[in-house]
């Protein structure tokens, strides 16, 4: 037997799981959530309607729209009245560790299942962090709200305009699911072992927090400020490709072509252009990088990624760059708390192997 032999490494485009809830075609650019194509989805329905597709998938039985709506109006109190216990032990961290800290702190609440605790404390715990670090104290949500408008109104501690509202809807169901991606098959492994969703949440949470997954919004508006003036952006760009710096928001290990997120939340900017979002010059720039893209690696250019348009978006929405992993998170919490009962439903212990490249004892006589 060869134990050297070569094997998949890092499991590209090896299946790890059956699944009802997504798929990914990277070759196409195309992405399915709950049967619908992400841009007919974020046309047709809210992150209320998305949660309560991958639910239904996940449990096997109609999980409706209006239940997802009013548990997860429950949950936001629920979570609410607990927030003194859940921020104590992130006294003095940022936001993206202290959401860690409340999400790992969270725990079943009476008449709600773990899916809408999880899902529903997100906003609360986030808008609750942004306003300690703002020195104001934490909004209590409305549970008669959508889930969009109440964590607008609990970042930001005044209601949203419905275009605002609108643009935010638009982004959950955008990135509320996209296959196994590495935070979402951190939250299958951790669910396979049947553990509760509480720690396979957290576990998909802390992968997400990596700068190679949900960290790369930020770096985006860092870019875009350096750039600065429409002037500045072809000896910018030139200058920092001829450097070989990764250039924020192009590029994705899945797409081989424009990963068809973009196209939805450059849309739901458009419609934000009242609030200051500069749609011109942050097209120019994606246009500029593009064609330099192209020149550099003709065979194989990348192309702009869901991230360059989230940091424009979540910029708009006047939302801190601290908090911008914590809201992907918020929307993704959809994703993760399906996948994970999927998994303890369906599935089985995922336990793969490795490839052993060490030493080997000496074989004996």
């Amino acid at each position: 037997m060869n134990i050297h032999a070569k094997t998949p490494i890092g499991r590209d485009g090896v299946p790890a799981a059956e699944t009802l809830l997504s798929h990914v075609d990277g070759e196409q650019g195309e992405l399915i959530i709950a049967g619908e194509r992400v841009a007919d989805l974020a046309a047709t329905t809210n992150f209320e309607g998305v949660t309560a597709r991958l639910w239904s998938g996940a449990k096997g039985r109609t999980v409706s729209e209006a239940e997802v709506q009013a548990s997860l109006g429950k949950a936001r109190q629920h979570t609410f009245a607990h927030l003194p216990e859940l921020l104590a032990a992130s006294q003095g961290m940022s936001i993206i560790d202290g959401f860690r800290v409340g999400v790992a702190a969270l725990r079943a609440e009476d008449a709600l299942d773990h899916e809408a605790t999880i899902v529903g404390a997100g906003p609360v715990i986030a808008g609750a962090l942004v306003q300690r670090v703002n020195g104001q104290e934490p909004i209590a949500p409305d549970p008669s709200a959508s889930h969009a408008a109440d964590t607008l109104t609990m970042l930001r501690g005044q209601k949203p305009a419905p275009r605002e509202v609108a643009a935010l809807d638009a982004y959950f169901v955008t990135v509320c699911d996209h296959g196994m991606n590495a935070s979402t098959f951190t939250t299958r492994v951790v669910a396979s072992t049947q553990a509760d969703l509480f720690a396979a949440v957290t576990a998909g949470y802390c992968a997400l927090t990596g700068p190679l997954h949900g960290g790369a919004p930020e770096p985006v508006l860092d870019m875009l400020n350096a750039i600065g003036t429409r002037e500045r952006i072809k000896p910018w760009v030139d200058d920092a490709l001829a450097r070989g710096e990764r250039l924020m928001g192009f590029g994705h290990r899945i797409y081989r072509v424009r990963d068809p997120r973009a196209d939805v939340l450059k849309a739901a900017i458009e419609k934000l252009a009242a609030n200051g979002a500069d749609l011109p010059f942050a097209g120019e720039v994606e246009a500029y990088i593009r064609e330099a893209l192209r020149r550099k690696n003709p065979n194989r250019p990348l192309e702009t990624n869901v991230e360059f348009f989230t940091a424009i978006l979540l910029d708009a929405l006047q939302i801190p760059r601290q908090a911008f992993t914590p809201i992907f998170a918020v929307a993704r919490a959809a994703g993760w708390t399906a996948h994970a009962r999927e998994q303890q439903r369906t599935g089985r212990l995922i336990r793969p192997s490795s490839s052993y490249i060490g030493a080997t004892p000496a074989v004996r006589d």
